[in-house]
């Protein structure tokens, strides 16, 4: 069974009293119109794909439309202000990543914070980042790879998006391994996905999630993930750790809603996506497609961003990264 039909046959189940619907405080019913996730990335990554795998049966529980609206540039800040901005009335919500935590520490000033502007609603998933090659690239291992670099001085060339997680696990490998690489900066990291594929670039830092079609096809290689452990996913590919030490660049994504959204509406939608999240066999099949559940209150998703906030800062500031 796909994960997206045992996702959405969790969601149908649900009981009778969390499917029960909330009111607004202002006598409509929540929800009385369609809701928009905002996506602050380009089509193709990883957190479009895992948000138009919740949409649609997210619809059919709610009984309303869910309304992707991919917002992306200025390393996830365009979508996110956006949000920042809305109504706080549960009718647009923001699937945040990794770069939600990182850009307070990249960026001198923000037209938003990241946590005081936002009430937290639920983390959905942890992904493993993976290290992709072409497979013209003669490299199989990024112990071959960091040796190819260094031979050939700013010659390799990585696709970027300034301020994601794919940007820092490869300014992160940079400083690490002491390897000079030519980053091209990309709008998305969908973008700079299909010019892999295509052949433009040599390498990149992706999402599993978004790279494993193309591992399976034979169309990218993968020379290492970047997790603390293998994933099982590509248990055969060893991590960035087993060659430069302490290496981690994993990624998060999560659901969140402006500040003063109704604690009854933020409260409906944690459990709606908690109860499908809970199902062992929705975490064994996401697990297998390289993306990991996460169940959390609001409250622990708050903390663990509060939490993420600050490790970032402190690798940006040990490594001396900035945006470029």
């Amino acid at each position: 069974m796909s994960v997206i039909k045992l996702l959405f046959t969790a969601m149908a189940s649900a009981s009778i009293a969390h499917a029960q619907i909330p009111s607004t405080g202002s006598g409509a019913v929540f929800p009385s119109k369609p809701i928009r996730i905002i996506v602050p990335a380009t089509p193709g990554g990883g957190t479009d794909i895992l948000s138009r795998l919740l949409a649609p049966k997210l619809t059919e529980y709610l009984s309303q439309s869910m309304i992707i609206e991919n917002r992306a540039g200025a390393s996830t800040n365009i979508g996110t202000e956006f949000t920042a901005r809305a109504a706080p009335d549960g009718y647009t919500v923001l699937v945040a990543t990794t770069p939600h935590a990182v850009n307070p520490s990249l960026f001198r000033k923000l037209p938003f914070d990241p946590i005081r502007d936002f009430t937290m609603i639920s983390q959905l998933a942890l992904t493993q980042n993976v290290v992709l090659v072409h497979p013209s690239l003669p490299v199989k291992t990024i112990k071959e790879f960091i040796a190819l670099a260094k031979a050939r001085p700013g010659q390799l060339t990585a696709g970027t998006s300034g301020g994601t997680s794919a940007f820092l696990a490869v300014a992160m490998l940079k400083a690490a391994a002491n390897i000079d690489v030519l980053s091209i900066a990309y709008k998305g990291a969908g973008a700079a996905l299909n010019d892999i594929v295509a052949g433009h670039i040599q390498f990149q830092v992706n999402t599993t999630l978004a790279a494993l079609p193309f591992i399976q096809a034979g169309r990218l290689r993968a020379i290492a993930t970047c997790g603390s452990k293998r994933t099982t996913t590509l248990s055969d590919v060893p991590t960035v750790a087993e060659t430069v030490p302490k290496y981690e660049a994993t990624i998060w994504l999560g659901l969140m809603a402006p500040k003063g959204t109704p604690k009854e509406i933020v409260d409906k939608l944690n459990s709606v996506v908690n109860q499908a999240l809970r199902q062992p066999e929705v975490r064994q099949t996401w697990a297998k497609q390289g993306a990991v559940p996460m169940v959390m209150s609001t409250t622990e998703f708050d903390k663990y961003l509060h939490d993420d906030v600050n490790k970032w800062g402190a690798v940006i500031k040990a490594a001396n990264i900035k945006v470029d």
